[in-house]
């Protein structure tokens, strides 16, 4: 049986100071130094979100930025493509009026060089006419 003297007084009187003595040196210590990190991990991961939203942020604004680049470079080209093609347009325009009117006067120059031919041929075909019914008959007309 238990017999409560003097010394189970000493023993709980020296385990209450041990439990006062390590509160004091080891579990103080370690629950602030617990503190420190947890508030050190939310403050990391308050700059984490932070960090991350102002990556999206300048994501989102390269893109844009992009978009626009890409519109403005797109309606460059066209502008460029439809000036192009209205020069050529013209400049085959140009091109084909003077075809058409080197065209005109050659076919008036071959239209007047038949005529003069025709003019001679009418005035040497009673000509060629004797000639061929001489050789035909043999004798001359």
């Amino acid at each position: 049986m238990l017999t409560i003297d003097m010394t189970m007084l000493l023993h709980i009187i020296n385990i209450l100071l041990l439990a006062v003595i390590l509160n004091i040196v080891l579990y103080r210590p370690i629950l602030n130094i617990l503190d420190q990190r947890r508030e050190k991990i939310s403050t990391l991961n308050r700059d984490i979100e932070s960090f991350e939203k102002n990556r999206q942020a300048r994501l989102d604004e390269f893109e844009h930025k992009l978009q626009a680049a890409r519109n403005q470079a797109k309606n460059e080209f066209e502008a460029l493509r439809s000036a192009t093609q209205t020069a050529s347009n013209k400049r085959l325009v140009a091109q084909r009026s003077e075809v058409e009117a080197a065209k005109e006067a050659q076919f008036k120059e071959i239209e007047s060089q038949l005529t003069v031919a025709r003019g001679e041929l009418r005035g040497q075909t009673s000509a060629f006419a004797a000639a061929m019914a001489g050789k035909v008959l043999g004798r001359a007309l």
